[in-house]
Order: structure tokens, then sequence, then C-alpha cells
């Protein structure tokens, strides 16, 4: 297993987009990314640091592993 990757909500939504994630809307500091085919919807907190473990539950959400969400980055 690699090691997971610090970064912030703003940038994990730009790698989840390159993944072919779309925003759907923003509620307050929380945006909502839908992908078609999905049931799932990932909600990214917009927080300058995101917990690991928040960072690694939406990775594993989104069916990628933690060594192509770094690539994304």
């Amino acid at each position: 297993m690699s090691r997971l990757p610090v970064c912030s909500g703003a940038n994990a939504v730009k790698a989840f987009e390159k993944a072919g994630w779309i925003k759907d809307r923003q509620s307050g500091s929380h945006v909502s990314l839908k992908k078609a085919g999905e049931k799932v919807v990932l909600t990214v907190p917009s927080h300058k640091e995101l917990a690991p473990g928040t960072l690694r539950r939406l990775i594993r959400d989104s069916g990628l592993t933690v060594e192509q969400f770094a690539d994304l980055l």
C-alpha cells in the first residue's frame, strides 16, 4: 500500500474531475461530485487539508486506488 498524499479539498476535487467525476453542487463548504453510471455521490469538504480517513474513504468510494489518485494530483 502506498502512502496517502496530503492535499486540500480543492486539489482533491480537481483530481476527481480528471477521473471523470463532475461537480454537481456546492452546499456551504462541501462539494458534491457525481459520475455517470455510479450510484455513489462524493462529498468533498473544502478544507485546507483533508483528514487522512476522509481522503481514504473518498478514494475508496470513487473506485480509485491511492496510487491512481496520487497520479491524478
